[in-house]
């Protein structure tokens, strides 16, 4: 993510800032990469704290369009709860926005959001978190802090964190959308295997026996080992998360041995090799800081060489509508 400058007094704005520190209101629009005053602010500006401006005539930003269901909003908490999920959605719509996914230059299709509350007026639901035929369902249970490191320490996830669900489920729905392509479908079956074998029994079986031992040899993580569509998900979520490592870390004027020179753009590396070294590379030095005081490793992976092969492969595909 880059750091954004004011339109008028120039100083440093973050991605998710409303206003600066000079006092002027501003608005990102993802499509410029910068902050404008001078185009219309999203409706949700006031209820969720979105920042984004939207087209002339429209309500409601490109992000927030994309919202089709909301949670109760009668029940206390769940507005707050949503509106750090829809934070958490743009940050990773904006990354794929530098790829060329979902920007105007994009004539696909979009994903559809659900963001529903396991807390409703009637009593509380059960509420799976997924992706359906271009459908996304975003439990917001997991957007409160405590609750998501409950369930990340029961299911061993090190990374369970709204930005990697958003990334794992978007890289879902763009499957289908990269599936047309019979390349794209003959490559990834020679190196993640047959998608088509039976999904909820792979699932059931992951749930009940975990994964091989072997799994670390050539999978990300070991839901990546479930099924070539976890493999898959899980492998696009790793290659944004390394992507904006590398973004983010030059952005802050910060520099390693191994990082790349000022004015690198990440989003626009054609060699995966290179930007996975980097990436790596910052991640090491960055889980060594962290521990200085005390806190859990940024990147706590180890990938082999047949999981970088993964990540190659959909950085290539990642970045495929940057080169159209």
């Amino acid at each position: 993510m880059k750091i954004f400058h004011c339109p008028d007094c120039r100083a440093n704005l973050f991605f998710g800032n409303l206003v600066c520190s000079c006092g002027l209101a501003v608005g990102h629009d993802p499509v410029a990469q910068r902050f404008v005053t001078d185009q219309p602010f999203c409706a949700n500006r006031d209820r969720l704290g979105c920042n984004w401006i939207c087209a002339p005539g429209r309500h409601f930003c490109e992000s927030c369009r994309l919202t089709s269901v909301h949670p109760d909003l009668s029940v206390p908490g769940n507005g707050l709860l949503w509106a750090r999920a829809e934070a958490a959605k743009r940050h990773v719509l904006a990354g794929l926005m530098r790829w060329g996914w979902f920007d105007p230059r994009d004539n696909g299709p979009r994903p559809e959001f659900h963001m529903l509350a396991e807390a409703t007026a009637g009593g509380p639901v059960s509420v799976m978190m997924g992706h359906a035929s271009g459908l996304v369902t975003i439990n917001l249970a997991e957007a409160d802090a405590s609750e998501r490191v409950r369930r990340r320490e029961m299911l061993g996830e090190p990374y369970r964190t709204l930005i990697g669900h958003f990334r794992h489920e978007i890289a879902h729905f763009l499957f289908e959308r990269l599936s047309d392509s019979d390349v794209f479908v003959t490559d990834f079956r020679a190196l993640m295997g047959d998608e088509t074998q039976d999904y909820a029994a792979a699932l059931a079986r992951h749930y009940d026996q975990g994964p091989p031992a072997e799994w670390q040899a050539a999978h990300v993580t070991p839901y990546a080992a479930a099924h070539p569509h976890e493999d898959w998900a899980e492998s696009a979520a790793h290659a944004m998360h390394l992507t904006d490592i590398v973004d983010s870390f030059l952005a802050a004027g910060l520099s390693a041995a191994a990082a790349p020179a000022e004015g690198y753009d990440a989003f626009a590396e054609t060699d995966p090799a290179h930007l996975l070294d980097a990436a790596i590379a910052i991640g090491v030095a960055m889980n060594h800081v962290n521990r200085a005081v005390g806190q859990p490793d940024l990147y706590p992976f180890v990938n082999s060489a047949g999981a970088r092969k993964k990540l190659a492969f959909a950085l290539y595909w990642l970045a495929l509508p940057t080169a159209r």
